[in-house]
């Protein structure tokens, strides 16, 4: 009883605070989509359905469904897009095996509907996610600055995906526990964390690598306990491999992953040329470029400028090696591949250092103050977070 009152009193104010801006962003997510209409007049697939809240699994989230109720089918189908004119190519093999595992398990554990376990498994895994953050921070910078920076993942742009039928969630969830796991010198877990993650969603490849040098790096001058982190290197990237070359031998080719993203999603590595051009099209108006949607686009642009003013003070507060090499990674698979512009704003959320240079100016303000910047960006969260990308855009 002692230790869950201690769990309670440390952890519950955290909880606290990311559920109520959640609930707010989410309450405001809703009344704009109710307000608007739109989603009655989209195909449930592509951001429709009969109720507002429905929104919530289409897009990517009906495949992870399907996934979870059918399992997987290496044969190409026909995905006909939001506006039913044209077809593509793909299958459910482009959605990693995590995720819509927990959901079928949730459902027979719960007795609930794909869509009810799914939400279930997104919501927990977000708090775990705004725990696993407001550690690390909490280490780095004391308990206000991880107060904030769990605060601050629950208004970040693209949060609108962390309350939905999506993986991202639980990815971080994943990565930020990983990250606490090797600032603690807790190796083993570190790996595990880390080998669940890459069959969570193929962003993994930024922790692993992350880990791997932060684990060398962790090697000078130790003359014991070495075999620890060369194993948390070595079960690193396991989930990852694992499931990229599953798929390949299902679909009959070892790069059959690659090629599905590409040829079905357009999503393919191109030395960062789309973002360049978005970048350069955006701020005079122009969206002639692959997969526009200007209020969404904007919204990605801003969320990119703002991670590069973030990177330096994140530098020049030499956080460990593991927090850097995760988010510069990160940026950089993100940004060097060809996608939905649209999606970017969620691809960044796994950036969670980010959030420390704001952390630490956040904690300098009063508790009240603190919750009331916090809450107004919540509910503000509905709009950039919420509408433009569930309805504006693609997320």
């Amino acid at each position: 009883m002692v230790r869950i009152r201690d769990a309670a009193r440390r952890y519950g104010p955290v909880l606290a605070v990311f559920g109520t801006l959640k609930l707010a962003g989410f309450c405001s997510f809703m009344f704009l989509l109710s307000s608007s209409g739109d989603y009655r007049a989209k195909h449930p697939r592509f951001g429709g359905g009969a109720r507002p809240w429905d929104v919530l699994a289409t897009w990517d989230g009906w495949w992870y469904q399907q996934i979870a109720v059918h399992g997987y089918d290496p044969k190409l189908v026909e995905i006909p897009d939001a506006t039913g004119l044209i077809t593509l190519e793909g299958n459910s093999a482009a959605f990693f095996p995590l995720y819509p595992a927990l959901i079928r398990l949730t459902s027979e554990v719960t007795g609930l509907g794909s869509y009810g376990a799914g939400l279930l498994v997104s919501i927990v895994a977000s708090f775990a996610a705004a725990l696993g953050i407001h550690a690390i921070a909490e280490r780095l910078g004391g308990r206000r600055a991880g107060l904030a920076a769990a605060g601050l993942w629950a208004v970040w742009p693209g949060s609108g995906v962390e309350w939905a039928v999506y993986s991202d969630s639980l990815y971080v969830a994943l990565a930020a526990w990983a990250c606490h796991a090797v600032l603690a010198d807790r190796w083993l877990t570190a790996g595990l964390l880390t080998c669940a993650a890459g069959l969570n969603r193929p962003t993994a490849g930024a922790l692993i690598a992350a880990l791997g040098v932060a684990a060398l790096l962790s090697l000078r001058g130790r003359e014991e306990r070495v075999l620890r982190p060369l194993l948390a290197a070595a079960l690193a990237p396991l989930g990852l491999f694992g499931y990229l070359l599953w798929a390949g031998n299902r679909m009959g080719q070892l790069t059959g992953y690659f090629a599905l993203q590409s040829g079905a999603w357009a999503r393919e590595f191109d030395f960062g040329r789309q973002t360049l051009d978005v970048l350069t099209s955006v701020p005079v108006g122009k969206f002639d470029y692959l997969f526009a949607y200007p209020f969404a686009d904007v919204i990605s642009v801003a969320v990119i400028l703002l991670a590069f003013a973030l990177l330096p003070p994140l530098l020049w507060m030499r956080p460990p090696a593991v927090l850097v090499l995760y988010t510069v990674i990160t940026l950089v698979m993100v940004l060097t591949n060809q996608q939905i512009v649209a999606n970017i704003s969620r691809y960044l959320l796994p950036c969670f250092p980010l959030f420390l240079p704001l952390a630490f100016a956040l904690r300098r303000l009063s508790l009240p103050r603190m919750c009331t910047l916090l809450g107004i960006a919540a509910l503000a969260s509905g709009s950039y977070a919420g509408y433009a990308l569930f309805e504006l855009g693609i997320p």
